[in-house]
């Protein structure tokens, strides 16, 4: 039997004399039923829901860290496939709280709500997109920055609805306790009234809905102050109340689930931070450290002290940066904290990305930095997020791997010599290197003769290095010419010091010992190769072959005549033994000239080779590429112009470089010219005068003028390149000729007496013995290539 059929026989019983009070009676039960539905069927549901709501935010909050740190492209489908889904629940339950909501305050609360999801998942989805794009650090610093705002803007509305809800529910269970205490008056007032009935029914009534409801309505005061949801209240009968006491422990119920779940989601958030590999933390006002950070960070820095310590001791102590560096990066953090966030634009070049920290035991860590503000509402910067990340094994490893490129690109450029080329170089590289040894230790004090000598040798070093494309020796070798620059100029400050010009010769003679170490190592190429023994093996054109056999064959024995001629035919294929063309002696130099070229940006000329049948000995051959080696790059650096200007003069857009091979009285002399501006004697004069070398007012012929190229230290260049502007040239040139007996000589080829340019050509003369004369004339060589034809001869 309901509580309404108990009450209506009581109506009945008393009928008339308890009209009046009995209805009152009934009205008031009928008003305590309603507020009862209302309250399990109406409020306490909707505020369950309202609790579900933060627990459905913490979903989406779980699934946006796995997007994020999914590892793969699949996960991060399922993680946005699973955000979709949770944000059309959210959207879902947000509808149903505006439909119940009955007060202002909550409509605004569910139109926040709504507002702040759209806000939060559009945050996601700008994350999405950064981790699509592959910016995973990037995606990382937005979660926890502008993402985790909006999460936890939602959170708070969603947790204030929840409040006011609950607050909802309790408001309305006092009420319906208030009415339950006014109709338990009321049926008191009419048990009285009817006597011995009432009191029979008012016990009854008493015993069959007052007490019932009394203990609900404690338990449920209990159970809400103490929220202790494991409890529940006992179910004595199944009518209105006991359906009540069912839904209502069916609410505590889902509050206890709901709960449970809440916190394991929220220890499965902080897992995930405690256990990511990468060290986050933030820096709040006073730059110090705010006390939540990840627990990696301690691994990193190999501490656990670091809440509430400062940014800069933190971080930044014994690092190598310097102390300019240190009080940049100090301001910088000052200055962005508790400022618009434009200000972080403004000084985050300052914010260093990368430090080597020496630990506790000596280590050194490399640590890669990522700066991130994070704003209010105002777009003013609360805090700073750091990302720290320990990059030594992975710089290392680039290290070991730029070491091994290099290696590889150094055994490309020897590949690209022969190697008895290659084995002259470093022979010759090597007597340099001993010769610059020995001047610096026979020179306690500077001097200015054993410096320009050092300029030589290592300047025909770095020429000889280009002509081979040697790049990382070429390198080497211009920053010593850059210290001997130093010591050359007073202005500079540079004092000789024997040990400090040592120990900068042996980085070269160990360049140059790493080259031929990897030649004979790793490429196996030991010795000069075919060309170590001329004792074994001797080159001899084919065409004087043939002309000495054509004469054994042909020669009658009884001609006198005959005879002395084929002697002179096997006598000069003897001589020709051992020998090579100027052609293959430059060849190295004449291949360099298009790089050259290009690095001056200039068209690569034309080179053309009228050797005349002339063959050099060895020993020419090797004095003749480090004279031609600075004669053919003079040509190009300061006498061939570029296309433009060629073009502009009505020149071909390349240039061309004669070199012609002749003999007087026994020497030899081979003549180098081209077709570009000619000898600046103008600027020649005034750099003279500069120096002080002539007086301002000198009368000087231009022969006298052009001879001063040949002084140490001279040079046209307006500015010092690798190429050339050092100084470093003719006199070295001139040097290495009067070692071998030889001469240097410019002889102009115009009329054009005074002119600021005149056309000339260098004629280098060699002693006799260096050349031989062929049988026959040659045809010139274009490009410095001659045809090989030639025998082995063992």
């Amino acid at each position: 039997m309901t509580i309404r059929h108990r009450i209506t026989l009581l109506i009945l019983l008393m009928f008339t004399a308890l009209m009046a009070i009995g209805g009152y009676a009934v009205y008031q039960t009928r008003g305590s039923a309603s507020q009862v539905k209302q309250v399990t069927e109406g409020v306490v549901p909707s505020a369950l829901a309202s609790s579900d709501l933060v627990s459905q935010v913490k979903d989406v909050q779980l699934a946006t860290m796995e997007m994020v740190y999914a590892a793969d492209g699949n996960l991060v489908a399922q993680a946005q496939d699973q955000l979709k889904a949770k944000k059309a629940s959210l959207q879902q339950a947000l509808a149903l709280q505006a439909k119940s909501a009955d007060s202002h305050a909550q409509i605004g609360l569910v139109a926040e709500a709504k507002d702040s999801l759209d806000n939060y998942f559009s945050a996601i989805d700008d994350t999405a997109k950064m981790k699509a794009a592959g910016k995973n650090d990037l995606a990382q610093a937005y979660l926890f920055a502008n993402v985790a705002q909006y999460r936890d803007e939602l959170e708070g509305i969603v947790e204030t609805l929840r409040i006011e809800k609950i607050r909802e529910k309790d408001a309305a269970i006092s009420a319906l306790n208030t009415t339950l205490s006014t109709t338990t008056v009321a049926i008191a007032i009419a048990t009285g009234a009817a006597i011995l009935l009432l009191t029979i029914i008012g016990s009854l009534l008493y015993r069959q809905i007052t007490r019932p409801l009394s203990r609900m309505q404690a338990m449920m005061s209990e159970i809400a102050a103490s929220q202790d949801f494991s409890r529940r209240v006992p179910v004595g009968r199944m009518d209105e109340l006991g359906h009540s006491i069912v839904a209502f422990n069916g609410m505590i119920e889902k509050i206890q689930e709901n709960s449970l779940l809440l916190k394991q989601k929220t220890a499965d958030i902080q897992a995930m931070l405690q256990n990511m590999q990468q060290g986050i933390l933030t820096v709040v006002d006073g730059a110090v450290i705010h006390a939540e950070y990840s627990a990696y960070l301690e691994a990193i820095f190999e501490t656990q002290d670091i809440a509430g310590r400062g940014l800069m001791d933190l971080i930044f102590a014994d690092t190598d940066l310097g102390a300019d560096a240190l009080s940049q990066v100090d301001a910088a953090s000052h200055a962005c904290l508790g400022e618009d966030s434009i200000n972080f634009e403004f000084n985050q070049h300052l914010l260093v990305g990368e430090i080597a920290k020496r630990m506790a035991d000596g280590r050194v860590k490399t640590l890669d930095l990522s700066w991130s503000a994070i704003t209010d509402d105002n777009d003013t910067i609360v805090r700073l997020m750091l990302c720290v990340r320990d990059v030594t094994e992975l710089r290392e490893l680039a290290a070991q791997a730029s070491e091994q490129r290099r290696k590889l690109e150094m055994i490309g450029e020897i590949l690209a010599v022969s190697q008895d080329k290659f084995h002259q170089f470093i022979e010759g590289s090597t007597q340099f290197i001993s010769e610059n040894e020995r001047i610096i230790r026979q020179h306690p004090q500077a001097d200015s003769v054993a410096i320009a000598e050092l300029f030589r040798n290592m300047h025909t070093i770095k020429g000889n290095a280009r002509t081979y494309n040697l790049q990382h020796l070429t390198n080497i070798v211009h920053e010593m010419e850059q210290s001997y620059d130093e010591l050359r100029r007073p202005d500079a400050g540079r004092v000789w010091d024997q040990d400090g010009l040592m120990l900068e010769l042996e980085q070269v003679r160990d360049a140059v010992e790493s080259y031929a170490e990897i030649n004979e190592v790793s490429l196996g190429r030991t010795g000069p190769g075919r060309r170590s023994g001329v004792d074994q093996y001797l080159m001899v054109d084919r065409v004087h072959i043939r002309e000495s056999l054509r004469l054994l064959e042909t020669a009658n024995a009884d001609s006198l005549r005959d005879l002395v001629s084929m002697r002179d035919a096997v006598h000069q294929t003897l001589r020709l033994l051992g020998t090579e063309s100027v052609g293959e002696a430059l060849s190295g130099i004449v291949k360099s000239l298009p790089s050259l070229a290009s690095e001056l940006g200039k068209i690569a000329p034309a080179v053309h080779i009228h050797d005349s049948g002339y063959s050099l000995r060895s020993e020419a051959g090797d004095v003749l590429k480090n004279v031609f080696m600075h004669l053919m790059r003079n040509s190009m650096d300061h006498g061939i112009e570029t296309a433009e200007e060629r073009s502009a003069q009505g020149k071909a857009p390349a240039g061309t470089i004669n070199i012609e091979v002749g003999a007087v009285k026994g020497a030899v002399q081979i003549a180098l010219s081209d077709d570009g501006r000619g000898l600046a004697l103008g600027r020649i004069r005034a750099i003279a005068v500069e120096k002080g070398w002539i007086a301002p007012d000198a009368t000087l012929g231009d022969e006298e003028i052009a001879h001063l190229i040949f002084r140490p230290g001279f040079s046209t260049a307006e500015t010092v390149t690798e190429v050339s502007g050092r100084g470093v040239g003719m006199d070295a040139v001139q040097d290495f000729l009067k070692r071998e007996n030889g001469n240097i000589e410019l002889q102009f080829t115009d009329d054009r007496q005074g002119a600021q340019f005149r056309q000339f050509q260098v004629v280098v003369v060699l002693p006799d013995g260096f050349a031989v004369e062929g049988v026959g004339k040659h045809a010139p060589n274009l490009g410095g290539s001659m045809s090989h034809d030639a025998l082995a001869v063992g």
